[in-house]
């Protein structure tokens, strides 16, 4: 099993850029269409939980203040928003881009290995997640609801976040036998994360098992850290946060350039 990894790695180079790059070129030539979503998505949900729950819950109680439901639930949005992105571009489009369009047939002809391939889409999907964190955040802070400087830091730690959710999307698009597949993973792993994460609510108002296993979850980490820095606040925490990523990434990107490799060497 090492001697398997030390060949993925060996084979990885900075050919994978190209990858990344043919990714953006076509991102920036259909743009329009992918401009809209992140941008409107923010204003649906904050009229709709702003405006219609925040109405009935106008203040929650989080780590022992009271801040308005409105300013809690932006940085939750955020999240998500990473992991959206980054999450179907590495699942539905990477499944495209390999079974429907022909695309790594043709790139893996080029001196690219399939390593670099499978890296630059996951650098991609890191892309894709960091760009709809960016557009909600221009949306979100047109309501003044995220605390400035300390909200800048939001975007490089959206990038490691992105890395995070793309490895778990790549690692489904190695074995899911149809695109249709794509449905249990999220309905198991993507819409739990959604509801449970303390995207909407603090995770205290759960039940203590129900908090431990919340923290088992990415994207809990990546909520948490993006509201303590939506809100203006750097705590001592936020280290593990940023470790529990890392940690969370490398065996992720590990194990679904290895699924992919598999299954495009068949």
């Amino acid at each position: 099993m090492s001697a398997g990894v030390a060949g993925l790695v060996r084979n990885l180079s900075l050919r994978s850029l190209r990858v990344w790059q043919r990714n953006r070129d076509v991102y920036f030539v259909t743009w329009k269409t992918n401009l809209f979503p992140p941008l409107a998505e923010p204003i649906l949900y904050l009229v709709a939980f702003g405006a219609g729950i925040g109405a009935l819950v106008q203040q929650v109680q989080y780590r022992g203040e009271m801040i308005g439901y409105t300013r809690f639930i932006a940085p939750g949005l955020l999240a998500t928003q990473v992991m959206f992105q980054a999450f179907f571009e590495t699942t539905y489009n990477t499944f495209v881009r390999m079974h429907y369009q022909r695309t790594f047939d043709a790139i893996i002809t080029t001196p690219l290995s399939i390593e670099d391939v499978m890296a630059g889409e996951l650098l991609w999907g890191a892309t894709k997640g960091g760009i709809g964190c960016a557009l909600m955040m221009v949306a979100i802070s047109a309501f003044g609801l995220l605390h400035y400087p300390h909200a800048l830091v939001i975007l490089p730690f959206s990038l490691l976040a992105g890395l995070c959710f793309a490895g778990l999307g790549l690692c489904f698009t190695g074995i899911v036998p149809a695109i249709d597949s794509f449905n249990f993973p999220t309905f198991l792993f993507i819409m739990p994360m959604f509801l449970f994460s303390g995207t909407f609510f603090p995770l205290d108002v759960l039940p203590a098992w129900a908090q431990t296993l919340a923290w088992t979850l990415p994207l809990t980490h990546v909520a948490h850290a993006m509201r303590e820095l939506g809100l203006g606040r750097m705590p001592h925490d936020l280290f593990w946060d940023v470790a529990y990523l890392m940690a969370a990434t490398i065996p992720l990107w590990i194990l679904g350039i290895f699924l992919m490799k598999r299954r495009l060497v068949k």
